[in-house]
């Protein structure tokens, strides 16, 4: 059946087919359509977000910041206002940690005081029931809901998640009413638990970071010298190790009292990172302190007896390391004489506070050539100064030119010239212009205000 179009009427004629009409979508159907490519865009934007979250979390390896980024990434892909990681006890019966995001500063001070979740009502709901994701729309409308406590903000909608690392429970994710307004649905469920199952990974990796870290820097520590009494001098050291987890080193310090009165002050550092740099370093340090030990050697004579003796017995090392020897003068002062191969120079920090390094002519690094001359340097140092021995990871940043941390160096130690040595250390930990990228190594010596200290 067809119908006459009008210029069909009047004698010409195309004609339209009924069905042709009919067969048009609806409105309604449009709508569903645009509804239907609406949800998909955005979870092709919740995948995207998703597979970003991933990589956000599993590049960090330090546990803190870690659980931090869980709790945010989590926020951003639900839209919550609120949220908080909760870490589980050794027993997996109440949170011994609690990581709270989103609260602004007055509501932050409003807790003050306040007792962090143990984990009791909808957070123990979910302490209990961690194979079921917990999803709220009414908090205060749920039978084991029991209320906040004064001075916390009003929160109406809650999603939970546990998270697993190796089949344990580890904690929950804990999220709190999202943005629009609207309750959490099944989609941000859905991307939550996917969320989950990725931090648990992340924090097993950031466990074994810390246990690898914690286990090379021990080992390293076993291999460093116990620092013996240098009375009546001072004297301090730091290790740190690398951030590389796993990371060995070689460098090392040492300082000896000798019977004359002086005292021997050595800081090197073996090149490589791994275990053969260790074993080096540790054969290193103790030849140098046996040579060390003459009353009559000086640093120069000691750097080339342990380049000639590691040559004869065919030990192969590249080495940087300093020298120095604080003798009495007899006139009320003290005599400073080093040696360098090749290392960073010792930082002089006299008692007004004024710094200087000791960048006088260094010699080549040991394992280089037995013939170069090893020069010896003179100085004359007044009671109470200080003398900084340090290895280029205290100093070094990749980003930066090496000046830049020799100057801030020198610019913490002069802040704490006339402190007590502990305080120079801890600033020193503080203010460290290195990156971490590297091993760091430091001996501090200060001498006696006069001789008879």
């Amino acid at each position: 059946m067809t119908r006459e179009s009008p210029d069909e009427a009047g004698g010409g004629s195309a004609e339209v087919p009924y069905m042709s009409l009919l067969n048009l979508p609806l409105s309604s159907d449009l709508d569903r359509i645009g509804e239907q490519m609406h949800a998909l865009a955005q979870a092709q934007l919740r995948l995207q977000g998703l597979l970003e979250a991933v990589l956000s979390i599993t590049g960090e390896l330090e546990l803190p910041a870690v659980l931090r980024r869980i709790v945010r990434t989590a926020m951003d892909l639900s839209g919550a206002r609120y949220g908080a990681l909760g870490v589980l006890d050794e027993e997996g019966e109440f949170l011994a940690e609690f990581i709270p995001l989103g609260l602004g500063s007055q509501e932050l001070a409003n807790l003050s005081g306040v007792e962090l979740p143990r984990g009791r009502g909808l957070l123990g709901h979910l302490i209990h029931h961690p194979d079921e994701p917990l999803r709220v729309a009414e908090m205060a409308a749920h039978p084991e809901y029991v209320g906040f406590p004064s001075g916390h903000p009003p929160m109406r909608s809650l999603l939970g998640v546990a998270i697993s690392v190796r089949d344990r429970v580890y904690g929950n994710i804990y999220l709190c009413d999202r943005e629009d307004g609207l309750p959490f649905d099944s989609h941000d469920e859905g991307v939550i638990l996917a969320l989950a199952g990725t931090a648990g990974v992340a924090i097993e990796n950031a466990r074994l970071y810390q246990q690898e870290r914690t286990s090379a820097e021990q080992f390293q520590r076993l291999l460093l010298p116990r620092l013996l009494d240098v009375r009546p001098f001072e004297a301090r050291t730091i290790y740190r190790p690398a951030a590389s987890p796993g990371h060995l080193g070689g460098d090392w310090y040492d300082a000896v009292k000798l019977p004359d009165g002086s005292c021997t002050a050595i800081i090197g550092d073996v090149v490589g990172h791994d275990l053969n740099a260790a074993a080096v370093m540790s054969q290193i340090r103790g030849m140098l302190r046996a040579l060390s030990f003459g009353e009559a050697t000086a640093p120069a004579h000691a750097l080339a007896e342990l380049d000639r003796i590691a040559h004869m017995t065919d030990e192969r090392f590249f080495t940087t390391a300093c020298v120095a020897r604080i003798e009495p003068d007899g006139r009320g002062s003290w005599t400073l004489r080093w040696s360098n191969a090749g290392h960073p120079p010792p930082l002089l920090v006299l008692p007004d506070a004024t710094t200087r390094y000791l960048d006088a002519e260094p010699g080549l690094p040991l394992g280089v050539d037995l013939t170069a001359p090893r020069p010896d340097h003179t100085r004359t140092l007044p009671g109470g100064s200080t003398l900084v021995f340090y290895t280029d990871g205290l100093v070094e940043r990749r980003d930066e030119p090496l000046d830049q941390g020799l100057a801030a160096l020198a610019a913490t130690a002069a802040r704490h010239a006339e402190g007590s040595l502990d305080e120079l250390r801890e600033a020193l930990v503080a203010d460290q212009p290195g990156d971490g990228h590297d091993d760091m190594a430091v001996l501090i010596v200060r001498t006696p205000d006069s001789l008879q200290a």
